[in-house]
C-alpha cells in the first residue's frame, strides 16, 4: 500500500530525529564550534605526525559523544589508512591492567596481530609502545577515547601516566581524548600525569536560544526537492514557520528547558511531538508540543494517586496530618487513631474494617508511596514499625484533585492541613 504523504513525512522526520551526526552537523557549521576545534586538533595530528590530547567536558546528553563521531567519520573518509581509533570505558576498564590488556587486544584485531590474553602488565606495556612507534613511523595516527575519563583518574594512575608518556617519544604518533561530565577532571590527576597533558579543553553546553531556534526550524522542516507534494511541503513549513514564532510555542520551549536543555533532551521531545502529529492533515500544531512536554514530565507518584483507592487515600491524608502535628514517629496504630478521630468528627461513611485498612496499608508500601523508617525492627509486626510519607503535601493535593474517587472531606482536610503547616 502506498504511503501517504503524511506518513512518508512522518517516517523523514522521525530517521531526522533519530541520527545524532544529522542533528549536531547543523550545530557544528560554525568556524568556532567545538566540531572544528577538536577536527583541527585531531587532523594537525595526522598531517604534521605530532601527539595531541584534548578533555571533552560537559553535562550529559550535550553531544561529547556526538560531535567526535561527527570529526572521525570525516577524517576516516578523508585519511582512511592513517587513523587507528582505539575505545576505552571508565566503567568497564577503569582498572589499568584491565585497560592496557583492552588496547592490546583492540591493537591486535585491527592489526590482524596474535593476542595473547596471558600477557602481564609490563608486556602490555611494551607492546603498546611498540606498537606507537611502529604506527608512527608508518604515519599513522592513533586515537585513542577515554569515555568516562574521570573514572581512569582513580587509584595509581598507571595506564594514563605509561600512555601519556609513550606519546613524549619522537616517533609515536597519537592523539588521547577523554570524555567527562566533570568539569574539573584534569584536576583529579596526579601531578606527573599532568605533566604530560596538553591541557586542551573543550566545554560542551546546552544550545542557545539562537542555536535552538535554528536547530528546531532544520529539523522539523521538510526539503523542497523531496518526494512529497510540492504543495503540501509549501503549507507544512509554512504552518511550522508560524508555529515557530507563537508566544504559546515559546512558553512551552521555556517550560521544558527549565528543566533540562540537552540537546538529548531537545530530541526525545520533538520525537514525541512529530509522533502526535495528525496524520488527516499531516500538519504539526501546538497542541502536539504540549502534549509531548506533559508526556517528558510525567510524575510516576501522581500516576499512583490518581488510581488509589478511597481508603488508601484516607491513610496517606491520616500521615500528612500527623506529620503537621509534628508526630515524626508514627505506624500503623498512629494512622488508625487518627482515621478514627476524622471518622467520629465528621461520620464518614468510608470507614473500613481494620483488616482491610492493613492491606491497604500495605499496598501503599509495595508502591512506594510510603515506607518504613528503617530497617530496625524487620521481625516486627508491621502495625508498630514506624513509617514515612514519600510524598509531598503539594503531590498529595494535586493527587486528590486528579482522583475520581476522592470523597470531598479528603480535600477540605488538606486544605485545612496546609493552613496549619
Amino acid at each position: 500500500m502506498e504511503e501517504t504523504p503524511a506518513e512518508e513525512a512522518l517516517i523523514l522526520l522521525r530517521s531526522r530525529l533519530c541520527d545524532p551526526h544529522a542533528v549536531f552537523s547543523l550545530l557544528s557549521a560554525s568556524s568556532d564550534s567545538n566540531y572544528s576545534k577538536l577536527k583541527f586538533i585531531i587532523s594537525s595530528s595526522i598531517a604534521e605526525a605530532c601527539n595531541n590530547s584534548v578533555l571533552l567536558l560537559g553535562p550529559r546528553g550535550c553531544g561529547k559523544t556526538a560531535v567526535l563521531q561527527l570529526v572521525l567519520n570525516n577524517l576516516l573518509a578523508e585519511y582512511p589508512d592513517m587513523i587507528s581509533v582505539i575505545r576505552l570505558n571508565g566503567l568497564l576498564h577503569s582498572d589499568d591492567n584491565c585497560a592496557l590488556k583492552e588496547i592490546a587486544r583492540q591493537l591486535c584485531a585491527e592489526h590482524q596481530l596474535l593476542f595473547s590474553k596471558m600477557a602481564s602488565f609490563d608486556d602490555n606495556t611494551q607492546f603498546v609502545i611498540g606498537m606507537l612507534r611502529e604506527c608512527g613511523l608508518a604515519h599513522k595516527t592513533i586515537v585513542f577515547i577515554l569515555d568516562e575519563f574521570d573514572l581512569f583518574a582513580q587509584g595509581k594512575q598507571r595506564l594514563l601516566y605509561s600512555l601519556l608518556d609513550a606519546m613524549q617519544s619522537v616517533t609515536s604518533q597519537a592523539v588521547v581524548i577523554g570524555i567527562s561530565c566533570k568539569l574539573d577532571a584534569d584536576q583529579l590527576l596526579e601531578k606527573r600525569v599532568r605533566s604530560r597533558l596538553s591541557h586542551r579543553k573543550l566545554l560542551f553546553c546546552p544550545p542557545s536560544i539562537d542555536e535552538m531556534d535554528r536547530l528546531l526550524e532544520c529539523v522539523l522542516s521538510l526539503p523542497e526537492n523531496s518526494s512529497l507534494p510540492q504543495s503540501y511541503v509549501v503549507e507544512y513549513n509554512n504552518e511550522l514557520r508560524k508555529i515557530l514564532a507563537d508566544k504559546k510555542f515559546k512558553d512551552t520551549m521555556t517550560t521544558l528547558l527549565s528543566s533540562d536543555s540537552t540537546v538529548d533532551q531537545i530530541l526525545r521531545f520533538l520525537f514525541l511531538s512529530v509522533s502526535t502529529m495528525d496524520m488527516k492533515r499531516g500538519i504539526l500544531s501546538v497542541e502536539n508540543f504540549n502534549m509531548a512536554v506533559v508526556k517528558l514530565n510525567r510524575q510516576p507518584k501522581l500516576e499512583f494517586l490518581k488510581d488509589c483507592s478511597v481508603l488508601e487515600l484516607y491513610i496517606l491524608v491520616c500521615m500528612k496530618r500527623l506529620e503537621v502535628k509534628e508526630q515524626n514517629s508514627y505506624n500503623f496504630n498512629s494512622v488508625m487513631k487518627e482515621y478514627k478521630a476524622i471518622h467520629d468528627s465528621f461520620q464518614t461513611p468510608d470507614y473500613y474494617a481494620r483488616k482491610v485498612c492493613l492491606r491497604a496499608f500495605q499496598h501503599l508500601i509495595q508502591c512506594e508511596l510510603i515506607c518504613f523508617m528503617d530497617n530496625r525492627g524487620y521481625n516486627q509486626s508491621i502495625e508498630y514499625r514506624p513509617v514515612k510519607i514519600l510524598i509531598s503535601s503539594y503531590e498529595l493535593h494535586q493527587g486528590l484533585k486528579l482522583n475520581q474517587k476522592c470523597p470531598s472531606i479528603l480535600q477540605k482536610l488538606m486544605d485545612q492541613t496546609g493552613k496549619k503547616s
